[in-house]
């Protein structure tokens, strides 16, 4: 049937009303239209990387919200600037403001107004003089200040001078910073802010200002600047006194890049950095709450963190991967731009189109397909943010974990290193007995005993060498450089492996190029690192080769050139990139060892500001080159002139500097065996060690043992020893607290007394002595060394008796008054016998009971101070005072004796006489009879 002009019409009218139904259909994103917002933004500055930062995560963040137009002003650090801007913007009619202030008070008023007229404020970083704002994001600068105070704390172990550079005077960050770093300094009364340099934000105001407050303070070990930029300054100045290496450096801000603090920690120009976050993006997201009506908190306190040596490499990673996440978030954006524009451009030719049917459904099913990539690309986005603030959040959990675990392991190694001295005292002490005492083997059994105590040694050797990496890690390993001649310190340890090379057929040629090459170095540091490079070189070259070791002077560059060359079968390229690492071992099938003795010579190499490099070719040898200074700062050098090193273990741990006897009827008294009368009491919570030194005394002496500390005290003062030996590292009461309790009591304060400890470092053995030791012996020891060091201090002991029964002289009974415990004792003690002379039944029962002891205690005492007995004290205290009597002609010899509390004149007499080989009647007629 043909179509009618009308129907044709109608027909063609329903289509085009089906197309634009579809095509509105397709676009349900154009029904309901997002609200368009007007964000402004009000800067103090961005002239520096920190407010580059900022503004940069707030451009990120609003690269996902397409309808807000961002508007940026910068006061260049003008206040008046800053208020003319924002005024500007509330004429310009924003919907909500964000203020970061150039400083607090100026512009708060300003701030005021625009709440006040119902816009929005978000306060950005530095606060304002008040309340009236919508929402605050930024860092506690109080709790910044704080976290660096405890870091400083920590760093220094609670003693030390602290240097703080503050930011921009008024600014409230620098106010709240400084005012956290006091707070935290006050809970280390060891810990002294000595000076505060007044900056403002920048580098150059710190290197014009600081040098003259370091010259007026040389004693501040730590520089606290507000941010990285002044620590930066800071390090410069330092670096350029020469001081670098001795003042650390903290800063603020712990920004991403080349130029940021974590790279300046992670280079070493920083030693630490406290994280704090710009907030670019935690500002314009809680802007976008506020605008959008979505829950939202008016405190928005953005994570600090420290970050030092122990987390920067986590922290530099998780940042670079943030970026990355953010180069990938921009190309999907910009994917997504596209895929917006495809739909626009699909959406206009379907509503120009719309009249043909067909050609609206095709590009309808367009459109939706395109919306479906847009929702799935959005999706994604949405996951990636998700998945990037969790990181953000897990990146300070991590850190502090990381942080964590690398102290327990560093405990762990110190600890460890300790616990391996004890077992090593129990093998090498019986050995070198063995070996030096004279007794007969046959060759087999010294050669095995050889074996031992070579091998324990050796064992001590590495623990000595972890101890030496523990010193390194946390900056505890001192350099002390004195005067001297290097080629003959060179010479002496290569000598010491001319055996082992000659029994392995190896060949050993020295050539200095001059005989005597003087320059300040550390004895104990460069004996570590040319006796590790000795023995690598020895162990890795094989029979019939050759080790050269040779030295020359630089002149024109100031150094000195030390090189070690072998002959044996060289470093494989894929082991070259790791032979520093420590605990590292070679891919080659010999290559055993600890895998510390290379990555140790290095980094006492650069501890004595030197350097340790090497080349090497496969299959034809090694060599190692240290390249040392001719001079080093004053810092570094220490007065007294080079020694050589003593390459014996056992000797070098035990030779302690101790006073030695020089009483020969003691010595030989001690060495006929009637020195065993003394009583020595040993204090050890090692059954074996305590045991094995029981072993060893007791020929030589009594012996009294405990287990810990608080038995070792309670025995002491019953037992009052001629002498004690006490480990250092025990429960309950450890061997410093015990040496204070006992010099501190005057029963027991006369005892010598002897420490050993596995903790070999200098400055523990100086808290050892300062304590009140008399000798202070590392484990492993001597025990030879030992028992002749237990004689010398008793015959020191015997020589103080003599002094104290001189200071009782023959003219007076009364002791001067004295700060030593023991001459305190005797002043009491005489004080008390001269109170009570007329009494003739003053008996010892009565002078214990009056000082509070038992009689044994004070019998004891006495005796161990005088060599005397308390009752034959009493009596000299009598008869001295009887001379003095005897010169008075009013008194007769009667009342004299009866004064002094003689029972009878007769039994004066006798005593005066027994002990001044005169009568009472004859003295007093020597002394006063005329002169004719």
């Amino acid at each position: 049937m043909p179509y009618t002009f009308t129907s044709v019409r109608l027909i063609v009218g329903w289509v085009l009303c089906i197309g634009l139904f579809l095509g509105r259909a397709s676009s349900p994103v154009q029904a309901a239209p997002p609200r368009h917002y007007t964000i402004g933004f009000s800067q103090c500055t961005t002239g520096d990387a920190w407010r580059q930062a900022m503004l940069a995560g707030m451009r990120k963040e609003l690269s996902f919200y397409p309808n807000v137009t961002f508007r940026l002003k910068d006061a260049r650090d003008n206040s008046n600037r800053q208020q003319q801007q924002i005024q500007e913007f509330l004429k310009e009619g924003i919907d909500l403001l964000i203020v970061s202030a150039n400083e607090a008070e100026p512009v708060t008023p300003v701030v005021e107004e625009a709440f006040n007229r119902g816009i929005p404020v978000v306060i950005l970083d530095r606060r304002i003089a008040s309340k009236l704002y919508t929402a605050y994001v930024g860092g506690n600068n109080l709790e910044i200040g704080q976290a660096a105070g405890r870091y400083i704390g920590s760093l220094l172990a609670g003693r030390g001078n602290v240097l703080e550079i503050e930011g921009l005077a008024g600014a409230s960050p620098a106010v709240d910073r400084h005012r956290g770093l006091a707070n935290a300094l006050a809970a280390y009364p060891g810990l002294h802010l000595v000076a505060r340099v007044q900056g403002d934000w920048k580098r150059p105001s710190v290197i014009t200002r600081l040098p003259a407050v370091l010259r007026a303070h040389p004693e501040v070990n730590v520089i606290f600047a507000h941010n990285d930029r002044m620590a930066l300054g800071a390090y410069q100045v330092c670096k350029q006194l020469g001081l670098d290496r001795r003042i650390r450096v903290v800063g603020v801000d712990g920004l991403p890049g080349l130029h940021g603090g974590i790279q300046f920690v992670q280079d070493g120009v920083l030693t630490a950095t406290l994280l704090y976050p710009p907030g670019g993006e935690e500002a314009i997201r809680t802007a976008m709450n506020i605008l959008e009506h979505r829950p939202y908190a008016k405190e928005n306190i953005l994570g600090t963190m420290v970050i030092d040596s122990t987390n920067v490499l986590t922290m530099k990673m998780q940042t670079e991967q943030l970026s990355s996440q953010q180069q990938d978030i921009q190309r999907q954006q910009r994917l997504l731009q596209q895929q917006r524009d495809t739909y626009a451009s699909q959406q206009t030719v379907l509503y120009v189109l719309a009249g043909a049917l067909l050609v609206a459904a095709a590009l309808g099913l367009l459109a939706w397909r395109a919306l479906r990539a847009n929702r799935r690309i959005t999706r994604v986005l949405a996951g990636q943010n998700d998945e990037i603030r969790s990181q953000r959040n897990q990146i300070q959990t991590y850190a502090e974990r990381a942080k964590v675990e690398t102290e327990a392991k560093l405990r762990f190694f110190t600890n460890f290193s300790h616990e391996l001295r004890t077992p090593l005292t129990l093998i090498l002490g019986p050995v070198e007995e063995m070996l030096t005492s004279g007794t007969s083997f046959d060759a087999a059994h010294r050669h095995d005993l050889g074996l031992v105590r070579r091998n324990a040694q050796r064992l001590l050797r590495l623990v000595n060498q972890l101890m030496d990496f523990r010193k390194i890690d946390v900056g505890k390993m001192p350099v002390h450089a004195t005067e001297g001649n290097l080629v003959a310190f060179v010479r002496e340890i290569l000598d010491s492996f001319e055996k082992s090379a000659r029994q392995k057929g190896v060949t050993l040629c020295f050539l200095p190029a001059e005989p005597v090459i003087s320059l300040p170095f550390d004895v104990n540091i460069l004996d570590k690192v040319f006796f590790n490079l000795l023995a690598n070189a020895l162990k890795f070259t094989p029979e019939h080769g050759q080790v050269t070791v040779s030295i020359e002077a630089l002149p024109t560059e100031r150094t000195v050139r030390v090189s070690v060359e072998d002959t044996g079968r060289g470093i494989s390229e894929q082991d070259q990139a790791h032979i520093f690492e420590w605990f590292y071992q070679g891919q080659h099938p010999g290559a055993q060892g600890s895998g510390m003795g290379l990555a140790l010579a290095l980094g006492l190499t650069r501890l004595h500001l030197g350097q340790l490099t090497f080349a090497s070719r496969p299959g034809q040898g090694s060599t190692f080159v240290v390249t040392l200074p001719l001079n080093l700062p004053d810092a570094l050098l220490a007065p007294g002139k080079a020694s050589m090193p003593s390459l014996g273990p056992l000797v070098e741990e035990a030779l302690v500097a101790a006073p030695m006897a020089t009483d020969e009827d003691f010595e030989a008294r001690f060495a006929t065996g009637e020195g065993r009368d003394a009583l020595v009491l040993i204090i050890e919570d090692n059954e074996e060690v305590n045991a094995f030194l029981a072993q060893k005394l007791r020929p030589h002496f009594q012996i009294r043992t405990a287990t810990d500390g608080a038995a070792g005290l309670r025995l002491a003062a019953e037992l009052i020893p001629d002498l004690i030996v006490s480990d250092v590292m025990m429960p309950e009461v450890s061997g410093l607290e015990l040496v204070v309790q006992l010099k501190g009591d005057w029963r027991t304060s006369h005892i010598p007394i002897v420490l050993l400890t596995a903790q070999g470092a200098p400055e523990q053995q100086v808290e050892g002595v300062q304590a009140g030791a008399d000798l202070y012996l590392t484990k492993p020891f001597n025990p030879t060394f030992l028992l002749e060091s237990l004689r010398t201090l008793l015959g020191n002991r015997e020589r103080q008796r003599e002094h104290f029964r001189r200071e009782l002289s023959v003219d007076t009974a009364t002791v001067a008054p004295a700060q030593r415990v023991d001459q305190r004792f005797l002043a009491t003690f005489s004080a008390i016998v001269e109170a009570n002379l007329e009494r003739a039944d003053l008996s010892v029962e009565d002078v214990a009971r009056s000082l509070g002891i038992s009689r044994v205690q004070l019998y004891r005492k006495v005796k161990a101070v005088l060599g005397t007995s308390p009752t034959d004290f009493i009596q000299s205290v009598r008869l001295t005072k009887a001379r003095q009597l005897l010169l008075d002609e009013s008194l007769t010899i009667a009342e004299v004796a009866y004064q002094l509390g003689f029972n009878s004149p007769s039994y004066f007499s006798t005593s005066f006489k027994g002990r001044y080989q005169i009568s009472p009647s004859e003295y007093r007629a020597l002394h006063i009879a005329p002169v004719g």
